[in-house]
């Protein structure tokens, strides 16, 4: 099994009534539903957009700084994301096909690379190695 993140931009969402909205996250939400009845759903969430963005962060001699909002250069925002855990690219594929449709919008598919190493395995006295 791998993980995969499923997700779309607020830029790549028409314009949306109300009740059109509410249509869509019904049917999103049956295909979540089958997500958690296959064992495949890991977490998800939507709705996010550029007045969600709290603040972005960058390491500058060591220290994090903190600027309010999105990152300034960016302007595409996530708009969404759902995470399951299935067996290979083509289940993915499908679960992300289930939800294109049910949200008449595009998504995108990411598959997360397995862990370079095995955490449980380093020996928590010792820094890392660069």
């Amino acid at each position: 099994m791998a993980e995969y993140l499923i997700a779309f931009n607020d830029e790549w969402v028409p314009t949306h009534t109300l009740e059109l909205l509410r249509k869509k996250a019904v049917a999103s939400l049956a295909v979540i539903e089958e997500m958690k009845a296959a064992g495949v759903f890991v977490y998800g969430n939507g709705a996010l957009d550029e007045s969600t963005a709290i603040c972005s962060v960058e390491a500058e001699e060591g220290e994090p700084v903190f600027s309010d909002g999105p990152y300034v250069e960016t302007k595409e925002h996530l708009g969404g994301f759902t995470v399951v855990d299935v067996a290979d690219d083509e289940a993915a594929r499908y679960w992300a096909g289930r939800l294109a449709v049910a949200l008449d919008w595009p998504q995108e598919v990411h598959r997360f690379p397995p862990p370079p190493l095995d955490l449980d395995d380093l020996d928590p006295g010792r820094p890392a190695e660069a």
